[in-house]
């Protein structure tokens, strides 16, 4: 199995463990407020939908050979400045807190599909080419790849312990 495979189906296995623990929840615990956060599951999965769509533009513009063209969120607000993914979280909690369960889930599941997707055509040495995009400063795109594991895995662990202490 070559890097490129090994990343997709970590994501992949990833995604099946949330699907599978998010599909055990009732609607009561997935609108719960986890302690000290006063964020849900609901939340945290909205707000992991809004950072992969600046991911999945990453992905969109490797595979047109251009610079990314992000989503639109507060006007001004730079999540990439000091201070911005506070202001960046902030905001999207606040934008998105109302949002209806079925709605986010549909969202952030389409988006995780369409993330994993994108990876399939981009080629192996250009996944870990440093050099191969400009707007990634010399990181490589597998770094989006991992970055999204990473973020995902952080919320992932912290559902686990939530629903060890709250679970049925």
């Amino acid at each position: 199995m070559n890097m490129k495979e090994h990343i997709l189906m970590a994501l992949k296995e990833q995604f099946n463990l949330l699907e599978e623990l998010l599909g055990m929840m009732s609607i009561e615990q997935i609108n719960a407020p986890h302690l000290p956060s006063h964020w849900s599951t609901k939340d945290e999965i909205a707000h992991l939908w809004a950072w992969q769509q600046r991911s999945i533009a990453r992905l969109q513009a490797a595979g047109l050979g251009r610079a990314p063209e992000y989503p639109v969120w507060l006007p001004g607000l730079d999540p990439d400045a000091e201070g911005g993914v506070e202001r960046a979280n902030d905001w999207i909690y606040e934008s998105q807190r109302e949002k209806p369960w079925a709605n986010v889930h549909a969202e952030w599941r389409a988006g995780f599909l369409r993330f994993l997707e994108l990876g399939e055509p981009i080629l192996e040495k250009d996944l870990l080419d440093g050099d191969r995009y400009p707007w990634l400063a010399g990181y490589p795109l597998a770094n989006v790849y991992l970055a999204s594991y990473d973020h995902h895995q952080e919320h992932l662990d912290g559902l686990l312990v939530w629903l060890a202490h709250h679970g049925k």
